[in-house]
């Protein structure tokens, strides 16, 4: 046996007779058809890996992660990355083996799939990890031929009904590559955990010299290609790595997976939109092949591609992932020059009610799930800040268009939602503006007369450089329901959250982040149940 061999019959505790054996078995088991290329089908147990490609350089660089998790399913996943060594296998469907276990030193074997993949897919394995007990851990990892992957840890998420004490969040945002080293993940892959809730801008397909502490390669990604190549570099990263296998995310995206300030299907350059929707389904198509996901691009709108979710996690919370990109009305009262987010006074646009920044259809199976939660707690995961950043100025006040505020009508038909049906402990959770918030949320921001409905949580960027200080002075004095506001530091929030109330801690280190940083607690707020709005803790 070669090294990649005997590492995964070590793995696998066997001995160089058992491994003959086995992969004697395989090679007589048929493979899937084409039509079935990556559909995970449940296999017999078998005590070691398949026969199949004989790697020079292991193909699992780019780690394992789980994902969207069930009552009684989670979705595992990896990437095959073929290097010139072994360019040949390239060209062909590859079959991956995918071992799940009960216990993290794999000697109670639960169940195994077998999946095939191929340069369509980037090599990416998606599996579907089902008829799994509720609410517990399991390990796994992957096989092809004589290589194995690091060993995973995922969760599923309890039963529907299930009485549940706590659940353990890691809240996470804007990691750009070039301005920062990940140590919050390697904080986060640290901590006990139930759940890392990423809520957008997971790669940049931008750069800026001022703020680089290490590269990007390649340019500007436009093209299928070079958004995987984006994704895969980060990836590499070891902290990132190490926190994906240590646990299951829920996810969703912001603006930078694709382009800055894109709106559905109009970016800052005015681009024609049907360019611009190939160039978006370049880059769904690379987030999907990246993530844990249950569902890719659409088969025949490629540049589609559904991320919003819900999931409940017992009857402790329900949790909903938005898409504030994709559906979006374009920006208000745009510069003709330059398209995107811009400050704006006097923009009589922003009274359309019609404006959505979710879209109708997706506005409207939020609030429909929304009205209908039974449970304790009722969390919004979306990618940006709710709360008002306008700023008094001698011709009115500021809107930034990019953002709720850009989209007031829709805010406050939500937030009315919420006050009409009577809601109780509603909590927005939100990332993109690279800055810790704790905030309150009323139908009429910042107005005394108008009662808190909701409570806001954003968690600060990972790496991403925050705004000066004097501009979110100007902010926080003339918006009273933002209540702490900090951009000078990056990490992330961890929230605890029980049937009482949650805490939310923001864990912070210095701009930028660096390869050796510790994290502190920045501040720590406090949302009880049956209490709009957030407290010092």
């Amino acid at each position: 046996m070669n090294t990649l061999e005997e590492e995964a019959a070590a793995r696998a505790g066997l001995s160089r007779r058992d491994w003959h054996r086995v992969a004697l078995a395989w090679a007589l088991s048929p493979w899937l058809t084409p039509a079935a290329q990556a559909q995970a089908q449940p296999l017999t147990r078998l005590p070691g890996a398949p026969t199949g490609p004989r790697w020079q350089v292991d193909p699992f660089s780019l780690g394992v992660a789980s994902g969207q998790p069930q009552p009684g399913s989670v979705v595992l996943w990896t990437r095959l990355r073929i290097t010139e060594a072994d360019a040949a296998l390239q060209a062909q469907p590859i079959a991956v083996v995918c071992e799940v276990f009960a216990d993290a030193a794999l000697r109670q074997p639960v169940r195994q799939w077998r999946v095939q993949t191929d340069a369509a897919r980037a090599h990416s394995v998606h599996v579907v990890a089902s008829g799994l007990q509720s609410g517990r851990p399991y390990w796994y990892r992957f096989v092809c031929g004589n290589a194995s992957s690091p060993v995973g840890r995922a969760r599923t998420s309890p039963g529907v009904n299930d009485d549940v004490d706590r659940l353990r969040i890691a809240l996470a945002s804007c990691q750009h590559y070039e301005q920062g080293y990940f140590a919050a993940h390697r904080e986060m892959a640290q901590r006990e955990l139930d759940l890392v809730l990423f809520v957008g801008d997971y790669i940049y397909e931008s750069s800026n010299p001022q703020y680089r502490l290490r590269q990007h390669l390649g340019g500007v990604p436009t093209l299928l290609d070079e958004y995987r190549d984006r994704h895969a570099q980060y990836k590499t990263d070891a902290d990132l790595q190490a926190c994906h296998a240590a646990h299951t995310w829920a996810m969703t995206w912001d603006d930078h997976e694709v382009v800055n300030d894109y709106a559905n299907d109009l970016d800052r350059h005015f681009t024609d939109p049907q360019v611009f929707l190939r160039r978006r389904a370049a880059a769904y198509q690379a987030y999907f092949e990246h993530m844990p996901l249950r569902l890719g691009p659409d088969p025949v709108q490629r540049s589609q591609m559904r991320i919003h979710d819900s999931m409940a996690w017992g009857r402790l919370a329900d949790l909903w992932t938005l898409d504030c990109r994709q559906y979006r009305d374009h920006q208000a009262c745009p510069d003709p020059n330059r398209g995107g987010g811009r400050v704006v006074v006097g923009c009589d646009a922003l009274a359309d009610p019609s404006r959505s920044l979710l879209g109708q259809a997706q506005e409207q199976w939020f609030t429909d799930g929304l009205t209908r939660s039974t449970r304790r707690w009722k969390l919004v995961a979306q990618s940006t800040q709710m709360s008002s950043t306008g700023i008094h100025t001698p011709l009115g006040r500021s809107a930034f268009t990019d953002g709720w505020d850009g989209y007031p009508q829709a805010r406050a038909r939500l937030l009315g939602t919420v006050a009409q049906a009577g809601l109780h402990n509603v909590v927005v959770l939100g990332g993109d503006v690279h800055m810790n918030v704790a905030a309150q949320l009323r139908v009429q921001p910042n107005d005394e007369r108008s009662p808190v409905v909701a409570s806001e949580i954003v968690t600060t960027s990972v790496t991403s450089r925050g705004m000066g200080e004097k501009l979110l002075a100007q902010i926080t004095g003339s918006n009273p329901d933002i209540v702490h506001a900090r951009s000078d530091e990056r990490g992330y929030t961890l929230l605890e959250v029980q049937a009482g109330g949650i805490h939310a801690e923001f864990r912070t280190t210095t701009f930028p982040a660096q390869a050796d940083a510790t994290l502190k607690t920045q501040a720590q707020w406090a949302i009880r149940s049956g209490v709009a709005g957030v407290q010092k803790a």
